[in-house]
């Protein structure tokens, strides 16, 4: 029986306090830093309705405006608030990263531990894998959107596609150390069936891999939907997003500056928090890392 307890006794979660966000900032401060800004990005973007204004209707008496007390950032070519469409089109590559994110890493999760376990079903899987991987992931979006046409859920599904052999190789790599561990054998030999050793011994396993793996995609999906919206066939250019404004406004850089600025510093702003989190994730779950500390 205490070999059965093992994995769960040796990882430990406890709940995060307020009183150890210091200390964890001291050990870990990529972290806070990271998770802060996406945050307060996410709060903005969730709250956008309470005080951004107007996005989307158009006035051509007000085009081209530079920044005033009604409009902070000025307008755009048609006249539209180019600080909501900012404030609203975090909403949209907040949206598209985070889920993209998570579809890429079940579906990866799910394919990494069976192929990782199965020797028999690993040589297909993983070759199938490996011809995904070959296929560039804007390309392979900008020929799913094609067929179907321009949305948000299909733009999803397209960049979630090409990430997820990335995943599932991490995954794999994980579970073929881990399958063959004591606690795992005393577990099947003691009855347990292999769902119920796969869920409670293999995958808790993955998770910090899959975390840190799941922050690289997510930047990785922001910015392929900012590059296939400012290509014309990612999001529909009646909604906002930073890569349909930063396409409609480059004509008009030396005019109104801000109408690119705006959203390409968001942008930035933004991978460079996710990227931030991932690599302090990296470090929290690195057992080398805290062995230097």
């Amino acid at each position: 029986m205490n070999l059965l307890s093992t994995p769960v006794e040796a990882v430990p979660m406890r709940q995060l306090r307020l009183s150890d966000v210091p200390r964890l900032g001291r050990r870990h401060p990529l972290v806070l830093v990271g998770g802060g800004l996406l945050a307060v990005l996410s709060i903005l973007a969730i709250a956008a309705p309470l005080y951004a204004g107007d996005a989307v209707n158009m006035d051509p008496f007000k085009r081209l405006q530079p920044p005033s007390a009604e409009m902070w950032f000025g307008s755009d070519n048609l006249g539209r608030d180019v600080f909501a469409r900012t404030i609203f089109g975090a909403r949209i590559s907040l949206m598209v990263g985070l889920l993209s994110a998570a579809c890429a890493a079940l579906a990866g999760a799910l394919i990494g531990v069976i192929a990782g376990y199965s020797r028999s079903f690993d040589n297909v899987v993983m070759r199938v894998m490996d011809g995904l991987m070959s296929i560039p992931t804007i390309l392979l979006a900008i020929a799913l959107i094609s067929l179907t046409g321009p949305g948000i859920g299909i733009l999803i599904v397209a960049i979630a596609i090409p990430e997820t052999p990335a995943v599932a190789r991490l995954v794999r790599s994980v579970v073929l150390g881990v399958r063959e561990r004591p606690y795992v054998e005393a577990a099947l030999c003691g009855g347990a069936r292999l769902p119920k050793v796969l869920w409670r011994h293999i995958l808790p396993s993955t998770i910090p891999a899959l975390m840190v793996q799941g922050a690289t995609v997510c930047a990785s999906a922001i910015l392929t939907e900012a590059g296939l919206s400012f290509l014309g066939v990612g999001v529909p250019p009646e909604i906002p997003s930073w890569g349909n404004m930063i396409a409609s406004s480059r004509l008009y850089l030396a005019i109104a500056p801000l109408t690119i600025f705006a959203p390409g510093i968001c942008l930035a702003v933004t991978v460079l928090a996710v990227n931030l989190l991932g690599d302090g994730l990296r470090d929290m779950f690195d057992p080398r890392s805290k062995r230097r500390r």
